[in-house]
């Protein structure tokens, strides 16, 4: 396999093919590329770039183009950019984003403009919910559906208590909530929710609260550079042999090397984990780390890599003709993707119905322990498709 070039700063093109039957595909990114989730947007970028190369460097027997756009993890910069790679690139695709709030714009930009979007990684609980559209299609989870895993096996270790922590946004909000749905109905309570605003990390008086509390236990949702100082400064209070934290897998994912021993023994609950050892999972792993041997193949190259085999399985439907937006989209909410996680369809509503693991932290990897809840579905819930 020949390296994959680095991510540039403006369009990258790849050589266009004179037998084409149709000008090259346009895809958008528009992903985080600085502040605390530009780990998170190389990654994503890296795996849909990883399936293409791995296809000839062409979806369905076209080349591909690619534009670029930060989007800074700003929702109020949301539609600006948006309107970047809609209005003046007049992308046929786009990919984005790690941001609920931001993804939330990006939807909006998607459906007035009707272009196709894939949503790499925000699980906002709205945008396949009472907002769905035939116009957009998740590779990735809703935040609904970690939280809900973790709630089962929570209840199942026989914790009655509970406290939730999140950033004061849709994610932490879906997530925590999903938690609460599941561990409440098997008989557990959430005795409190706990807030900072986003990208605030100044943990120490929430956790000063934990302690007074003293719940059996803790679910958190953050992720990136945030996940990375609250997983310190958790064990760091002395919390984390007292009280058990428990998390969506992003508290985990593309941040154990800098979590470091405090990290270790951390349960968490996500659609993919280090060591499935299935010839796809691993055929993957090793294809990416070829490629980038400084990152890890994790949870957001999955999501990438498979935003490319959804828009791949479109194209191929339609023989490589983006005009054809309706056959497009139905052949991607049609088909089953072979996923590095496990096989997976979409629902109606664009989300797609997979395992949802229970991980375990050792060394600098999230194994996996077992399903919490096999092939479980968002109930989209407002959704009128």
């Amino acid at each position: 396999m020949k390296h994959i070039l680095s991510r540039t700063a403006v369009a990258t093109v790849l050589a266009l093919s004179a037998g084409a039957s149709h000008a090259a595909v346009k895809v958008g990114f528009m992903l985080p590329y600085s502040g605390t989730y530009a780990q998170l947007g190389e990654a994503i970028e890296n795996g849909f770039k990883l399936y293409v190369q791995e296809q000839g460097g062409k979806l369905a027997g076209q080349e591909v183009q690619y534009f670029e756009v930060d989007d800074e993890s700003n929702p109020s910069k949301g539609p600006e950019n948006a309107n970047r790679l809609i209005k003046r690139d007049q992308v046929d695709v786009l990919i984005g984003t790690v941001h609920s709030g931001v993804a939330m714009a990006l939807a909006k930009a998607a459906n007035d403009s009707d272009t196709t979007l894939i949503i790499p990684n925000a699980g906002a609980g709205a945008i396949t919910g009472p907002l769905c559209s035939k116009t957009v299609v998740r590779s990735s989870f809703s935040n609904w559906q970690p939280g809900y895993a973790m709630g089962v096996v929570a209840a199942d270790k026989g914790y009655k208590t509970a406290v939730t922590i999140s950033w004061n946004y849709a994610a932490g909000k879906e997530s925590t909530d999903g938690f609460k749905e599941s561990f409440e109905k098997a008989g557990g309570k959430v005795v409190k929710h706990l807030t900072l605003p986003f990208p605030n990390v100044e943990f120490q008086p929430l956790l000063t609260e934990i302690a007074s509390i003293k719940p059996d236990a803790v679910y958190t949702f953050f992720a990136g550079g945030g996940a990375v100082k609250f997983v310190q400064d958790y064990a760091a209070a002395g919390l984390k042999e007292s009280i058990p934290l428990l998390g969506a897998g992003f508290l985990t994912d593309g941040t154990l090397k800098a979590q470091g021993e405090s990290a270790q023994g951390l349960l968490t609950t996500l659609h993919y984990a280090d060591s499935l050892n299935t010839e796809r999972d691993n055929a993957f792993r090793e294809a990416y780390t070829k490629n980038f041997p400084n990152l890890p193949p994790d949870v957001y190259a999955v999501q990438g890599y498979d935003a490319a085999q959804l828009l791949a399985a479109g194209l191929k439907a339609v023989n490589g003709d983006v005009t054809k937006k309706e056959e497009l989209r139905d052949a991607m909410r049609s088909a089953t993707i072979d996923s590095p996680r496990g096989t997976f369809k979409l629902s109606k509503a664009g989300d797609p119905i997979q395992d949802i693991y229970l991980r375990e932290v050792k060394g600098e990897e999230n194994v996996a322990v077992g399903v919490a809840v096999e092939a479980l579905e968002d109930p989209a819930r407002g959704c009128k498709l």
